[in-house]
């Protein structure tokens, strides 16, 4: 199995803009290039720069959430602020996280990378832990010799 380790997270907030995804879950090649027009248009339009100067951190955050039975997908950063163009307000609940490190040579194969080791490898194959829904986030904590690394932060319960 993949290196991971279950880490203590307080809660914490995440400011972000997202968008519906509408491809069937198991449609992962539309899925990613759903996710990829998406942060193609807000990093070109200024969104993700707006949610940027509000930060707490350098961090920028990945969000993947079930709202109202649909498929969300999200930019964000940490920060108690918002902005007008700001999409959702999303609540990390304090707990123990399923944390998978990564790195990448950009921020969309990072991404990938990490939700496919975290859903494919790491929690089919948990005995003692489940994920039982919620936001759940690949993190870019930020770059070093050219490459971008950060991790994956799924919330999840002890069997």
């Amino acid at each position: 199995m993949t290196n991971y380790t279950l880490e203590e997270k307080d809660s914490f907030t995440v400011l972000g803009i997202g968008t519906e995804l509408k491809s069937h879950y198991t449609d992962y090649a539309g899925i990613i290039k759903e996710k990829s027009d998406f942060w193609t248009a807000v990093k070109q339009d200024g969104r993700l720069d707006s949610l940027k100067a509000l930060a707490t951190n350098d961090y920028i955050f990945v969000v993947n959430e079930a709202v109202n039975n649909k498929m969300m997908h999200y930019a964000g950063v940490m920060t108690e602020q918002t902005l007008p163009e700001a999409d959702r307000v999303i609540q990390f609940p304090k707990g123990e996280y399923l944390v998978v490190k990564g790195e990448a040579k950009n921020a969309e194969e990072l991404s990938n990378m990490l939700t496919g080791i975290a859903f494919g490898q790491v929690l089919p194959e948990a005995k003692d832990f489940a994920y039982v829904g919620g936001p759940n986030a690949s993190v870019e904590m930020g770059e070093r010799n050219g490459v971008l690394f950060g991790e994956m932060w799924i919330p999840v319960v002890r069997k």
